[in-house]
């Protein structure tokens, strides 16, 4: 059975065919007429083609407006039968030309209804046909015929056709349940096609990393929903750019020693993303090789984290170091720096005997800070969590430095931008100040000698609070931006390069996120991330308040300043 659908076009055809020949029956039959003598009746023949013509458009028309496909393929096969049995009485009868559409007639009624119609179709073609000889013979209507043959002769002329009418039928039926199920095995074949074809997309949609197809010239033609959400970009805006262009690394050869490769690539948010890619041919056995196929994962999590540790073995070896030997540098220094101090107030000093001695003070004082430093760093800090906004210690911290930088007349710029008026998490409040104090001194330091804007911005991050402390200051290099929550890393004079180290120490203790963004020329960005007080209170971080007294450095990092 055809699907509505397809009989829908199979009548439309029929009937587009049916005026075609209509057209060009006329055509042929109006010339033969005027070129050659013939008893061909005018009127009548002209009067049964625009007849059947009419039936055509009316045909066509009924097509648009009723579903009932079959019952109209009846009555266009009968009708068709009618006005053939019409033409070829007009034009001859038995010497007609034309007696040839009633095996097309016949072909059509096969192709559009079942099999038993083909031969009722040829039974109806060969009583038209018949009775139109008979009735001409008996001249019971008027005949065109010129010849007139023998009762003999025609009913072996009726009966000829009707041995070929039924061998067409037979035939024209055969072929038609041949195609039909040539049909019916190809829409099989195409559904477990498109089946096949629809469960590789799913699978290919549905795997955790990304995958990437491109041609050989390396323009990507495919990516599936998990490459999409680790790039950060709809498929419309891959599909045929360049696959090298989005990362900053090159990517992996087919065909190399190694067909993987650490590769990096900047998101949409200007965070920079680490992904291990590896690269195959897409080979088809009879076409070759069409392209490659690149898969990847992300490793920003994992390398975060193996620096985390790495930063924890070195924080942790150097809380060891500062504890064992911070006291026994201490003393003797306090001695050294005392003793030097009565020197100083000795009157038989001259002049450049003085500038020693206040040299030997200075550097002692520094070397102290130093270790009051260390002290600071390896030392178990006690915190008092309770529930604070931050708003208010941002305004604090920043009012502070608003002061200082008038007094200095340093030409930097203090800009706000909060997001809310509240920005309540269960914290200490007393060290978030000595981390925000932090990052404005050292954002301070970058810019005192040209000058510039500190943005210091708070917005709410789905359930956390994030915190940036933005500079226009000379920036620094992505080797520095790796290791700048490190030990002795500081990029300042004079600097013990542990302010952020302490830094790091009091986020991890507070479970918050701190990271710093920065390129060379264009400033840099330390952001903060510490969660939102119910979002604290619903995964229990108010026993953090128990245990905080315990907090030592879980990680480290170094300082700018």
């Amino acid at each position: 059975m055809h699907s509505i659908s397809h009989e829908r076009n199979w009548l439309t055809w029929l009937v587009k065919v049916r005026v075609l020949i209509v057209m060009v029956l006329l055509a042929i039959e109006l010339a033969v007429i005027r070129l050659t003598p013939s008893p061909l009746p005018i009127l009548p023949f002209l009067t049964g083609m625009m007849l059947w013509f009419v039936l055509s458009l009316f045909f066509l028309f009924l097509v648009s407006v009723w579903n009932e496909h079959r019952l109209q393929a009846i009555l266009q096969v009968l009708a068709d039968l009618a006005m053939v049995t019409l033409v070829v009485h007009v034009t001859g009868g038995i010497d007609s030309s034309l007696n040839f559409l009633y095996p097309l007639v016949i072909v059509v009624a096969c192709m559009l209804l079942p099999r038993a119609w083909g031969y009722l179709s040829a039974a109806l073609a060969f009583i038209l046909f018949g009775t139109i000889l008979e009735l001409d013979y008996y001249m019971v209507i008027p005949s065109y015929s010129t010849s007139h043959p023998k009762l003999k002769a025609l009913q072996v002329v009726i009966f000829v056709n009707l041995f070929a009418y039924f061998a067409i039928a037979y035939l024209a039926g055969l072929l038609m349940s041949k195609l039909r199920q040539v049909d019916v095995q190809l829409k099989d074949a195409s559904g477990a096609l498109e089946n096949l074809q629809a469960l590789h997309e799913n699978i290919v949609q549905s795997m955790s990393g990304g995958v990437i197809t491109t041609g050989l010239d390396g323009r990507i033609t495919l990516v599936n929903r998990a490459a999409q959400q680790l790039l950060e970009i709809p498929e419309e805006q891959l599909s045929g750019r360049s696959v090298g262009d989005l990362f900053q690394d090159p990517l992996p050869h087919f065909g190399a020693a190694r067909a993987d490769a650490e590769v990096r690539y900047m998101a949409g948010n200007g965070f920079r993303k680490t992904f291990r890619v590896m690269v195959s041919a897409l080979n088809v056995n009879v076409r070759g090789d069409l392209g490659f196929v690149y898969s990847f994962d992300d490793l920003t999590e994992i390398r975060r984290l193996e620096r985390e540790v790495r930063m924890q073995d070195r924080l942790a070896a150097v809380g060891r170091l500062a504890a064992a030997i911070a006291h026994e540098i201490r003393n003797p220094l306090t001695s050294i720096a005392g003793s030097v101090s009565m020197l100083s107030d000795a009157p038989a000093l001259n002049s450049e005997e003085r500038r020693l001695l206040q040299i030997v003070m200075r550097e002692s004082d520094r070397l102290n800070k130093i270790i009051t430093d260390f002290l600071a760093y390896s030392r178990g800090k006690q915190y008092r969590f309770e529930r604070v906004n931050l708003v208010p210690l941002l305004e604090d911290t920043l009012t502070l430095l608003e002061n200082r930088l008038a007094a200095e007349s340093a030409g930097i710029r203090l800009e706000r931008s909060f997001a809310k008026s509240e920005a309540w998490v269960l914290a200490d409040g007393d060290k978030l100040k000595q981390v925000f104090w932090n990052f404005c001194e050292n954002a301070v330091r970058a810019m005192e000698k040209e000058g510039g804007k500190l943005t210091v911005a708070l917005t709410e991050r789905g359930t956390d609070w994030e915190m940036s402390f933005s500079d226009t200051g000379p920036g620094i290099n992505p080797q520095q931006t790796e290791k700048i929550f490190e030990p002795f890393q500081s990029n300042f004079e004079g600097g013990t390069g542990l302010g952020l180290a302490i830094v790091y120490q009091i986020v991890q203790a507070h479970e918050g996120k701190v990271w710093a963004r920065s390129e060379v020329g264009k400033g840099t960005s330390f952001v903060l991330r510490l969660r939102r007080l119910e979002q604290a209170v619903a995964s229990g971080t108010s026993s953090a308040s128990e245990s905080a007294g315990t907090a030592l450095a879980a990680a480290g990092g170094g300082t700018r300043g």
